[in-house]
């Protein structure tokens, strides 16, 4: 019985020793691919920065994009956890939660973006990312899509997606220089109109 039970402790003790690698390097990974473009990003670096061997990342991920992907599509989890705390129907509590979300991540979205074309393992990531954007803009902003039913609702939808957007976000914010409210209030005003459609 003790041997068994020691036995079963070892099996755990190295499962966790293997998970808690398969995350230093999946860290390694998206931290690497945040601050180079995909191209310039070796396993090496990756497994020179995780602490592990060429061997293990290889061996645990495969490939480097399958590694790029797996990272990207964990950090997409935890920011679709985050968006989730918007509240429905409060456009401007809404847009706020939406801007402070975009302050943390929305360079790193913007830099995904630009990866799509030279990494195609980051298609299903990027379009599942935009599904969760609209369904996301569906639910939050419900309230101005009731009543509405077919190409008028799709339309109003689609603005609404829109305003909602990063690059809308990158424009206010980036290109333009507004500050972080005024970018939250120019988001609020240009959501306005689908706000009375209802």
């Amino acid at each position: 019985m003790e041997l068994t039970e020691h036995r079963t402790y070892r099996m755990s003790a190295r499962a966790e020793a293997t998970a808690e690698t398969g995350e230093r390097i999946l860290d390694a990974a998206v931290q690497l691919f945040w601050e180079h473009p995909s191209d310039q990003i070796s396993l090496e670096a990756v497994a020179a920065k995780s602490g592990v061997t060429v061997r293990t990342v290889i061996r645990r991920f495969g490939s480097k994009e399958a590694l790029l992907a797996e990272g990207i599509a964990r950090e997409a989890h935890k920011e679709r956890s985050a968006r989730d705390k918007a509240p429905v129907g409060d456009t401007p509590a809404a847009v706020a939660a939406l801007v402070a979300n975009y302050e943390i991540t929305g360079e790193r979205a913007l830099r995904m973006l630009a990866e799509e074309q030279r990494l195609p393992s980051l298609a299903p990531i990027v379009d599942a990312g935009r599904a969760v954007h609209r369904n996301w803009c569906a639910d939050t902003f419900a309230p101005a899509l009731t009543g509405l039913h077919g190409s008028h609702r799709r339309r109003t939808l689609a603005k609404i997606v829109a305003v909602c957007d990063v690059y809308t976000w990158k424009v206010l914010r980036r290109d333009l220089n507004l500050t972080r409210d005024q970018t939250v209030l120019a988001m609020v005003e240009l959501l306005a109109p689908m706000m009375k459609e209802s």
